[in-house]
């Protein structure tokens, strides 16, 4: 295969990796909020999933309330919703097809398998008592892709496009997770320290995969300040939106080095300046400024990067490129 990657093809693979793990994030999304929904605001707590996504529209046309029920049908199998789990992995499955002469055998059999079974999927299987397990298994297919793309995908310009997806999609989707407990689920002033509100702490780096690291700095106490600081500013976990942030900046500099890229710029540019940001904040001073309205800020400047890479290399013209999802062909 010559070194020349098809626009395309590019393309497809940001977007492949985007949707995979847009699908681990949203099943952990779901998973935490499962836990949260056991305490009096639980109507409330599944009404904020609809309200992060930006689906209330979409939702109440054809539902009425934002009940457990509803809400994880509408984004584990719900087919017409394209943010739902079910259609993120059926947009893999359709750019990883396109990607057929460029990915591994094994990378399209088992998304291909994954689809499936989630497509076979009926409300009998979104019982109470089995959404714990479901989402386990949702995020455990998600990383067997993810490992079998590690272990097979070439190392071409095609891997470092799918590197900087996932990462791109990951910062965002920390930025998400983080958000919707400590803006949407902001407990009242009494709350705050509660045991119930430091086992919602613990739940939500549970829901990021970081309860265990945040443990190895954080011995003694669980504090929303801490925690958001883990997951916004820690270098070192590899799910933190300052470590994402760093990795896509340093492949973009990579790929465009290796393989002489001439554009690509403007979206280096974006990705210095979210990582300045991040290297010189402290979590305190984002705290006193308002930690919503900073995440605001990192998810729109992600954005941004995605729309400048869209143009420089997809093929896009600056007022059709995506930033947030794009519907394979």
């Amino acid at each position: 295969m010559p070194d020349v990657l098809l626009a395309r093809y590019a393309d497809c693979i940001f977007w492949l990796a985007r949707y995979v793990e847009r699908a681990e994030n949203l099943a952990r999304i779901l998973d935490v909020n499962e836990t949260f929904s056991r305490d009096s605001r639980g109507g409330q707590n599944w009404r904020s999933i609809v309200q992060l996504n930006s689906d209330e529209e979409r939702f109440f046309a054809s539902h009425d309330t934002a009940a457990v029920q509803s809400v994880v049908s509408f984004y584990v199998i719900d087919g017409d919703n394209p943010t739902s789990i079910v259609s993120t992995i059926r947009y893999a499955r359709e750019n990883a097809r396109t990607l057929r002469p460029l990915i591994s055998t094994e990378m399209w059999v088992q998304l291909n398998v994954f689809y499936n079974r989630l497509a076979g999927m009926s409300a009998a299987d979104l019982a109470p008592g089995k959404l714990a397990a479901l989402f386990g298994a949702i995020k455990e297919a998600c990383q067997t892709h993810t490992g079998i793309t590690e272990g097979t995908f070439f190392r071409d310009q095609g891997w470092y496009f799918y590197q900087l997806g996932r990462y791109i999609e990951r910062a965002d989707q920390t930025t998400r997770l983080l958000d919707i407990k400590y803006h949407l689920l902001l407990p009242s002033g009494s709350d705050v320290g509660s045991p119930t509100d430091v086992s919602q702490w613990n739940a939500l780096l549970r829901s990021a995969a970081g309860y265990h690291a945040y443990r190895r700095l954080h011995t003694a106490s669980t504090t929303p300040g801490r925690v958001a600081g883990f997951l916004l500013l820690n270098q070192a976990f590899p799910r933190s939106v300052h470590h994402c942030v760093r990795e896509a900046g340093r492949l973009l500099g990579e790929v465009k080095s290796r393989y002489m890229l001439r554009h690509g710029n403007d979206a280096a540019e974006e990705l210095d300046r979210l990582r300045a940001v991040l290297g010189t904040l402290d979590i305190v001073t984002i705290l006193s400024e308002g930690l919503h309205e900073f995440v605001d800020l990192l998810q729109q400047q992600l954005s941004a990067t995605t729309r400048d890479l869209s143009t420089a290399f997809f093929g896009y013209s600056p007022e059709a490129a995506p930033s947030q999802t794009v519907t394979p062909q």
